[in-house]
């Protein structure tokens, strides 16, 4: 067969013209255009690690600013307290009158510091909220590539939320 004699006689010049095209491609592939991937690759990923570590500082100093709430709020309470029982001595020791007068005096003040507590309480939590929001859009942004509106960021975080608190 004519065709099988005609193959020993090309088959050197196509086994060199193979090669010459793999290292002309591996050249340019594999000394050209991966380390430009693999720039890009290693680029991206130091973003991604820089945005979760700002989502973590984020969130750590959101519970920071938590637990100081928590500590000033217990610290009201007790003071609120100790007015509290100091009004009742000083009342115990006053007529039967200015004891209730006393009494209603401080269950107002009370009230209003209770109010005050819940107002700084839905404030708090509201800038916790916003602030788990905006880190939650950027990241959707950074790591995603996704452009998340503000409102569809407070949505998600309200829904989180309120399903981190049913489960805890």
């Amino acid at each position: 067969m004519p065709q099988i004699s005609q193959l020993a006689a090309t088959y050197q010049g196509q086994i060199f013209w193979l090669l010459l095209t793999f290292g002309f491609v591996f050249l340019v592939v594999g000394r050209g255009m991966v380390p430009r991937v693999q720039k890009t690759i290693d680029g991206r990923d130091g973003r991604i690690s820089g945005d979760l570590t700002a989502a973590k500082a984020a969130r750590d100093a959101a519970d920071a600013a938590e637990e100081n709430w928590r500590q000033g709020d217990q610290a009201a309470r007790e003071r609120a307290q100790a007015v509290l029982a100091d009004a009742r001595a000083r009342a115990a020791k006053a007529t039967e009158v200015r004891l209730a007068q006393a009494g209603a005096e401080q269950h107002d003040r009370l009230a209003a510091r209770e109010a005050d507590i819940r107002a700084a309480a839905q404030r708090a939590g509201a800038e916790i909220e916003a602030v788990a929001a905006e880190a939650a859009r950027d990241i959707a942004q950074r790591v995603a590539g996704i452009s998340v509106s503000n409102e569809e960021a407070q949505v998600a975080v309200r829904r989180l939320n309120t399903g981190v608190a049913a489960h805890g």
